[in-house]
């Protein structure tokens, strides 16, 4: 054999140990790309809607020449918009630019990364949590339970109004102001009279006493019966003998609670 001969068969070898070792020239093309079986495979598990099957497919050409461009664009797309995978989606996209640098349609991609990148962002960071954005959260939280105190306080005089209908005079407002110019007291009103001089009766004057105004609780979101209790100067069980059926542990939002005098 002559050494032009041995020179092109060692080329010729070198050129079948490459091929075999699945390392394949640079300057393979696309359409190259497009051929190779799994390749072909997975296209068709694509338009089949076997998606599941197309990665795998997909996967298996990459195997086969790591450096396809177009086997990484489609697993790229079929991560991103139908396994929902941001993370795998960006890797083959970015896979897909190393290997085709000079694709037409670059900008579209860089946009779905980025895309990607914000979806990923979005479900794996929580929101920032400040000493400032705490502290607004607690005021807004005690205004809010200041005003829900308010609004007790109005339906609870509103109540003890429609309870005190028939009186001479209204119970005082929730602040402790008068409602007329002839208040009673909230509690048990007492009044001196003196009876009609009659010979031989007894005129003394006497205490006759009016029945006490009734007094209610509607409760606000996070109260228990041992707060309200403590909050109205009374003990747990005179609320609960004042409110029989009531069940501590399924108590609602809203809910009028009876109040036993103080």
């Amino acid at each position: 054999m002559s050494c032009g001969n041995r020179f092109w068969f060692g080329v010729l070898a070198l050129w079948v140990g490459i091929a075999l070792g699945g390392c394949l020239p640079s300057g393979q093309n696309q359409s190259d790309e497009e051929k190779e079986p799994h390749y072909v495979l997975g296209l068709s598990r694509v338009n089949a809607m076997d998606y599941q099957g197309a990665i795998q497919a997909f996967e298996e050409s990459l195997e086969t020449n790591p450096r396809s461009a177009a086997a990484h664009f489609q697993l790229a797309m079929l991560y991103e918009n139908k396994e929902s995978d941001p993370a795998a989606a960006i890797y083959h996209y970015q896979q897909y630019l190393k290997f085709n640098p000079n694709a037409g349609n670059a900008e579209i991609i860089k946009q779905h990364i980025t895309s990607c990148k914000q979806e990923l962002a979005a479900d794996v960071m929580p929101l920032p949590s400040t000493p400032a954005a705490q502290k607004q959260i607690n005021q807004l939280i005690e205004q809010n339970q200041q005003l829900q105190d308010e609004v007790n306080k109005w339906r609870a005089y509103y109540t003890s109004q429609l309870a005190a209908k028939n009186q001479a005079s209204p119970p005082p407002g929730p602040d402790g102001a008068q409602a007329s110019a002839n208040p009673v007291s909230p509690q048990m009103a007492q009044n001196v009279t003196a009876p009609a001089s009659q010979p031989g009766e007894d005129h003394s004057p006497r205490l006759t006493a009016t029945k006490a105004t009734a007094r209610t609780h509607m409760v606000a979101a996070g109260e228990t019966p041992v707060r309200i209790a403590r909050r109205y100067g009374i003990s747990l069980d005179a609320l609960l003998a004042a409110n029989p059926g009531l069940e501590p542990r399924r108590m609602r939002v809203g809910q009028v609670l009876n109040l036993p005098p103080p």
